[in-house]
């Protein structure tokens, strides 16, 4: 009568034996990649104390390198035209040759692929007896008013981080719809600024943003947006007058 007992310890033995064979050990955590630069690292990881591991900043990812969202990315070429060398122009973060003028910023003209622009300048002692600091360039008479123009056009103020025109400057805005009407043979470009506060890519945004809505408020008034054209400065161009009227778009004549 025991062998009966000792088949069910048997079957039993069996059966746990199995058990631990398919589940196995317990999960372990997996180990982090060693490493000795960024370059051994996959899926935008970062080199930090010799293992692969998720940036924080920038300084983790090396050289010619950002983090973003905690991954490791390319910088871009350029944000502005600035950051390109001599002639070309900033398209979609990356240097490139010209294809117009309107590529070139104001006074600009683009000759076989490279911008040609005025002569740089921080003030109106630096430029001819006959030209204007405009934007941190000689420009021949005024910018904003042409002498074959019968108004100006004026700048608009923004507030702090903002790109939404309020107040007084709506009013500007509509004298400077006006003086569009009048001279509705000649186009614009809408330049946007920023004052220092933030990072370059971030006010190279802002100042678009800024240009974008005073366009978009003169299309609203029957402009033409084809004789808009945004240029977006950032924080490239301080008036030296102070953060609040760094905060600006400026219209001038092309």
């Amino acid at each position: 009568m025991r062998a009966p007992r000792i088949h069910v310890f048997l079957i039993v033995a069996v059966a746990l034996a199995g058990s631990f064979a398919l589940t196995g050990c317990p999960s372990k955590k997996p180990k982090t990649p060693a490493c000795a630069s960024t370059e051994d690292c996959k899926d935008g990881l970062a080199c930090i104390n010799k293992t692969c591991q998720v940036c924080k900043a920038d300084v983790d990812c090396g050289d010619g390198m950002a983090c973003k969202a905690g991954q490791c990315v390319a910088k871009p070429e350029c944000s502005t035209d600035d950051d390109c060398g001599t002639g070309k122009v900033c398209k979609d973060n990356k240097c490139a040759a010209c294809a117009a003028d309107n590529e070139c910023g104001p006074g600009g003209k683009c000759s076989a692929g490279a911008c040609q622009r005025p002569k740089a300048c921080k003030s109106d002692d630096e430029c001819e007896e006959d030209e204007d600091c405009v934007n941190g360039r000689c420009l021949s008479g005024t910018a904003t008013a042409p002498q074959d123009t019968t108004c100006q056009l004026q700048t608009i103020y923004f507030g702090f981080d903002a790109a939404t025109v309020e107040g007084v400057e709506r009013d500007h805005l509509d004298a400077n719809g006006t003086c569009l009407e009048k001279e509705a043979a000649k186009n614009v470009y809408v330049i946007g600024h920023t004052d220092e506060s933030g990072t370059d890519e971030y006010n190279i945004a802002l100042s678009e943003r800024r240009g974008r809505a005073v366009a978009d408020y003169l299309a609203r008034l029957g402009v033409d947006p084809a004789r808009l054209q945004v240029v977006p400065k950032g924080e490239t161009s301080p008036t030296g007058l102070g953060e609040e009227k760094d905060r600006r778009v400026e219209m001038q004549w092309r």
